[in-house]
């Protein structure tokens, strides 16, 4: 009887678990970030690894859950592979003989979720670094609906990451300075 009750528990737990994880859908290429990168001209560029140095709770609360990127990936894996369907998109993503290789740190991440006026805010500061020396640094704040409850937030939040990721990108292919990173 010990061990059924047990049982029980533990499946009841890792249902709850499981069922309180909420994911960003996967990467969608921006047609915006296509069209900046295509008007910069051709390119041959790399992406290597992008690190976090913020700190950042993915939890949304106790009964909420958490936030949890497709695939395994860190936040910033995520951002370092959105980087690099949005080249491959505009045909400027090379593995082999690449001119420039870019690197990302992201700087600040943090989600600010108020239910009670019905607004959240992802902040993200992510700096790219070029390895022809010339660094970009930018931050965005993407406004988005609050959820109604805890667990609807927490959905907001986690399906809300695609978009903003989607304008930081842009707004460092944007940068007047962008230009600079992937010139050799």
């Amino acid at each position: 009887m010990k061990r059924k009750i047990i049982l029980i528990l533990v499946f009841s737990l890792v249902a709850c678990s499981s069922l309180l994880t909420y994911q960003p859908p996967y990467y969608s290429v921006s047609a915006d970030n296509t069209a900046l990168l295509k008007k910069l001209g051709p390119a041959s560029i790399n992406i290597a690894s992008f690190t976090n140095t913020a700190e950042f709770d993915s939890d949304c609360g106790i009964t909420a859950g958490s936030v949890r990127m497709p695939g395994k990936l860190s936040f910033e894996g995520y951002m370092q592979q959105a980087f690099v369907d949005e080249l491959k998109a505009a045909g400027m993503y090379d593995t082999v003989t690449p001119k420039i290789t870019l690197t990302g740190v992201v700087e600040q991440l943090s989600v600010f979720s108020r239910r009670d006026i019905y607004t959240s805010i992802w902040k993200i500061g992510l700096r790219v670094n070029s390895s022809n020396g010339q660094t970009v640094h930018v931050t965005y704040q993407y406004n988005f609906d609050a959820g109604f409850g805890s667990k609807a937030d927490c959905r907001q939040i986690a399906e809300s990451y695609m978009p903003a990721v989607q304008k930081i990108l842009g707004k460092v292919i944007d940068a007047p300075e962008f230009l600079y990173l992937i010139t050799p």
